[in-house]
């Protein structure tokens, strides 16, 4: 990509929950960047959010008028529900907007697949929201792994235990496979699980297990995982909205030190713990030597991130092949889980069921309803 300077110039496509995240994070980022538009099917919501946040941003009724009316855009937030977030990136690549999806990207590989087609072909980026990879704490642990100062990753566990009650799915698109994906495990873990992916690299094979525990969804409200690296290391992930104590917690065990991070939708370098190994104490000043404490894990940082990239002409995080391999990561974790077996990285392609939707057509307590009935 080509260097650009500051301000950046972008626009924000759907103006609910998670776009105020989005905007309050880009005016922390102050003169770096302009919010110049947003798009909304609510009229209304879309002109209090701009008078909110954008100042003098123009009000769009889609996103298809926006980026027709709206020239220059640097950068295009997607913050609409999940089944929108394919034909709206798409949009946006062929009119030559990058684009910052939330999680998660899209509902499936056979969705991801089109749109790695169509960036190819246009050469224009699709960026998915994973902010807990920019934390100044999960950057010195992947700085450290990488320099071999903490020896092999033998252990790891990924644990996002939340709790959403019945009214939480009153929202028509929440726990419905066609228009959410799934459950917890596309929803709420899959940003833990991305850092775990980033920390340790690729993956090799997944065993899971999933139910519906208790929630009124048609999708499942725990998911439990064991992974293996193609490193050696093994993982358990855990993917819950049914956890009365709320945390979420990362722990890395290296031969030479633990490192681990408990928080619930942020961290801060003072939720880190570093535990080096009998025999390796110095370690614990390496991981001491830059700690920023004022800074927490979120939107702002990955924005950040991104803008840093477009100054430098660099390749912006995080792109559509490593959000590829996390989406595979929840399609393995399905698919093990609803046929009773591994499944390895790679193994889902073409005609497979679940490489078309996260259920696979598969989906236990749905036979038993269908026999029920």
């Amino acid at each position: 990509m080509p260097a650009k300077t500051p301000p950046f110039r972008v626009a924000i496509i759907g103006t609910g929950g998670i776009a105020h995240a989005h905007a309050q994070a880009l005016a922390e980022l102050g003169d770096r960047v302009a919010l110049v538009a947003v798009a909304d099917v609510d009229g209304e919501r879309a002109r209090a959010f701009a008078d909110e946040f954008g100042g003098t941003a123009t009000v769009h009724e889609d996103a298809a008028e926006l980026l027709a009316a709206v020239p220059g855009l640097d950068l295009v937030h997607i913050c609409t529900p999940p089944q929108t977030h394919a034909p709206l990136a798409i949009q946006a690549m062929r009119a030559g907007v990058p684009a910052l999806v939330e999680k998660p990207t899209v509902l499936s590989l056979a969705e991801m697949d089109e749109l790695v087609r169509v960036n190819a072909e246009t050469g224009v980026p699709v960026l998915t929201v994973f902010q807990h990879r920019f934390g100044p704490a999960a950057l010195r642990l992947q700085r450290l792994a990488a320099s071999g100062a903490l020896g092999r990753p033998l252990v790891a566990t990924c644990e996002t235990l939340w709790f959403r009650p019945d009214e939480y799915f009153d929202v028509p698109w929440r726990g419905r496979w066609e228009i959410e994906g799934g459950g917890p495990t596309m929803g709420h873990g899959i940003h833990q699980f991305d850092l775990l992916l980033a920390v340790l690299g690729p993956w090799a094979r997944v065993s899971a297990f999933a139910a519906r525990q208790s929630r009124p969804t048609d999708t499942e409200d725990v998911s439990i995982a064991l992974a293996q690296f193609e490193n050696g290391a093994l993982a358990t992930v855990v993917n819950s909205v049914v956890s009365p104590r709320e945390t979420s917690r990362l722990r890395f065990d290296y031969e030479h030190a633990s490192v681990e991070v408990e928080h619930l939708y942020g961290y801060a370098d003072d939720d880190w713990t570093f535990t080096p190994a009998p025999g390796h104490e110095e370690l614990a000043e390496l991981w001491a030597a830059d700690l920023e404490p004022e800074v927490t894990s979120g939107h702002r940082v990955q924005i950040a991130a991104i803008l840093d990239a477009f100054e430098a002409g660099a390749e912006p995080p995080v792109s559509i092949g490593d959000a590829r391999r996390t989406l595979e990561f929840a399609a393995a974790t399905y698919a093990s889980a609803f046929r009773g077996a591994p499944v390895a990285a790679g193994e889902i392609d073409g005609d497979d069921p679940f490489t078309r939707s996260m259920d696979g057509g598969a989906v236990p307590w749905e036979r038993v309803k269908e026999v029920v009935a």
